[in-house]
């Protein structure tokens, strides 16, 4: 695995209703191309990061951001990072190592309505897009 840039504090956001000491897995289907099941856990170091994943996550339940702790190796995440783009801007992570849940996180900001229609917009193009597939 590469040399993460980051120690932490990490956070992922999701729609799941989470406890600490709850594990993160992998192994589910992605938020963003259900039709594939992903090989990893997604964390990052950006707060307000985590709040977009929340935001954007499936399900139907609220937006949450939990502080979360790697239970293994990590490396940077590839669709982010230098395969797609220079260095690690997202300060973004993965693992196939389950993330603990150390507490959650409220003061993350929210998007618009506007922005998040716009996040959904660029998601969707990318997913029609061959650039847009995920590296699993």
């Amino acid at each position: 695995m590469s040399e993460a840039l980051d120690d932490g504090p990490f956070f992922h956001g999701t729609k799941a209703d989470l406890r600490v000491g709850d594990l993160l897995t992998a192994g589910f289907r992605s938020n963003y191309r259900p039709e594939i099941v992903m090989n990893h856990i997604y964390f990052t170091a950006l707060r307000d990061g985590a709040g977009l994943a929340a935001e954007l996550a499936a399900g139907e339940g609220a937006p949450r951001v939990y502080l979360v702790e790697p239970t293994g190796p990590f490396e940077n995440d590839p669709n982010v990072t230098d395969k797609k783009f220079p260095g690690n801007p997202t300060r973004s992570y993965r693992s196939t190592a389950p993330l603990r849940i150390v507490g959650e996180v409220t003061d993350w900001t929210p998007l618009t309505p506007e922005v998040l229609q716009t996040w959904r917009e660029r998601l969707a193009a990318l997913a029609a897009d061959e650039r847009g597939e995920i590296i699993n």
